[in-house]
């Protein structure tokens, strides 16, 4: 009888290492888990602020780091290095998330994007009014745009936690409204957190700016060539007066969003090679070059775009962010009373949030369909559009990142301002959960009639 062929197989898995990673890999395929590790590393920062080991908090965060390249160098702290270096990538991310929902998203049409752009509209400008009204002619006017951003992974994640109770129309809706609040953001840092222009810098930035669209324009799809690019841009920025991590933004619309064959042609091509090779004798010393043909013929379909975002996205939505939130939300709050919650700053921003956001977008929305502007959300009634008005007043990232720009010379405010920060972001999350999981029903549900 002749032997049957030898198959390898694997080791076997530990009983107890599968015991311990199930629960680790069951979390990250949690589609809330980017915002409630967001939210542990915020709670991990204020304890850690307010234990007996508090002083190690700022000596970590503040310690002084020094880097030079070809003689040029400086130095910056460590949380410097997460604000102005990492989250970079950060607005990387936003960059090629806003690039895909313009190009092929929920953006692409004017009339797909009139709804969330009226309703991010209110959501910007409401908010910024009701904390210029608490703090007009004081210090702390400069941080009128804090109170404007809605974080997309806390606001999503809190959806999810009740997405039997709201429909998908819902949450491309408060997707593509963080959108355009982080277009809002990006351009306010833009024109009024600079550091005063220089402009022999900014020219260099614009030519750079030109070669990232040169190589859009010719499809280049070799990550080392944007990571030079963008490095680059990201010191001429740095020395122009713009805030540096802005390059990321124009580096994400860089990437071509688009492939270059239709995945129909290319998959009749690959129907046509795979037949010659099944025809011809087995060589197993090409089969490395007939997989990296059938790759490369793939690659075409997908594209850079979209490998980016996959390649990108788990560094930034598990490591960056919830390491910016970690160095960021520790205030020390030992020596305060809840009659610091009353000063102008933190009252503005927890107004702002909210009571702002969800007055500002929820009427900006029912004025734009009452109006016969745009409809609904599909499969969205007028209570759970209020409920999601309520959960965009979770302001944390962006939110912490303008507050850093506004008071980065005076430590009092900013931390008055972080206080603001988490308690309106707590609110906007636990009170926007309360109506859309016990108040606010789906119209389905109500049209049904008791049985």
């Amino acid at each position: 009888m002749a032997n049957s062929p030898q198959t390898t197989s694997r080791p076997p898995v530990p009983a107890l290492f599968k015991v311990a990673l199930a629960p680790v890999q069951a979390f990250f395929r949690l589609e809330a888990s980017s915002g409630i590790l967001l939210a542990l590393c915020a709670v991990a920062a204020l304890v850690w602020a307010n234990s007996p080991w508090g002083s190690t908090y700022a000596a970590v965060f503040d310690a002084p780091l020094h880097l030079e390249v070809v003689g040029h160098g400086g130095a910056f702290t460590f949380r410097e290095l997460i604000n102005d270096g990492l989250m970079t990538l950060f607005f990387f991310l936003v960059g090629m998330e806003i690039k895909r929902e313009l190009a092929a998203g929920e953006l692409r049409s004017f009339s797909r994007a009139l709804l969330p752009l009226i309703a991010a509209l209110g959501g910007m400008v409401v908010p910024a009014g009701l904390y210029l009204a608490f703090t007009h002619g004081t210090p702390a006017q400069g941080g009128w745009a804090i109170p404007m951003a809605t974080d997309i992974a806390f606001a999503i994640g809190c959806l999810t936690l009740v997405k039997a109770r709201v429909g998908q129309g819902l949450v491309v809706f408060l997707t593509a409204l963080a959108i355009f609040d982080d277009i809002g953001g990006i351009l306010v840092i833009a024109l009024f957190y600079g550091t005063g222009l220089h402009v022999e810098w900014l020219a260099v930035a614009g030519g750079l700016v030109a070669v990232l669209w040169g190589l859009n324009r010719f499809y280049v799809r070799n990550g080392l060539a944007y990571a030079v690019v963008g490095a680059a841009l990201w010191y001429a920025m740095h020395h122009g007066g713009i805030h540096a991590t802005l390059s990321g933004v124009v580096l994400g619309l860089a990437i071509p969003a688009l492939p270059t064959r239709s995945g129909r042609e290319v998959l009749e091509e690959l129907a046509q090679y795979i037949r010659e090779l099944v025809s011809r004798p087995d060589d197993e010393s090409a089969r490395g070059a007939q997989l990296l043909h059938i790759e490369e013929a793939l690659e075409d379909i997908e594209p850079p775009l979209n490998r980016f975002v996959h390649l990108w996205h788990g560094y930034v939505a598990y490591g960056i962010v919830p390491l910016f939130a970690l160095a960021n939300s520790g205030v020390d709050v030992s020596a305060m009373s809840l009659a610091d919650l009353l000063k102008p700053l933190p009252l503005g921003i927890i107004v702002g949030l909210f009571v702002g956001k969800q007055v500002g977008i929820f009427l900006f929305t029912l004025a734009a369909v009452k109006t016969g502007v745009s409809p609904l959300p599909t499969g969205a009634g007028v209570a759970q559009v209020h409920g999601v008005s309520v959960v965009a007043g979770i302001g944390f990232t962006v939110a912490l990142f303008v507050a850093g720009l506004a008071f980065a010379n005076e430590p009092a405010l900013l931390a008055e301002a972080k206080l603001g920060i988490l308690t309106g972001s707590l609110l906007s999350a636990v009170v926007g959960y309360v109506l859309l999981r016990y108040v606010a029903r789906p119209p389905q549900a109500a049209l049904q009639t008791p049985s």
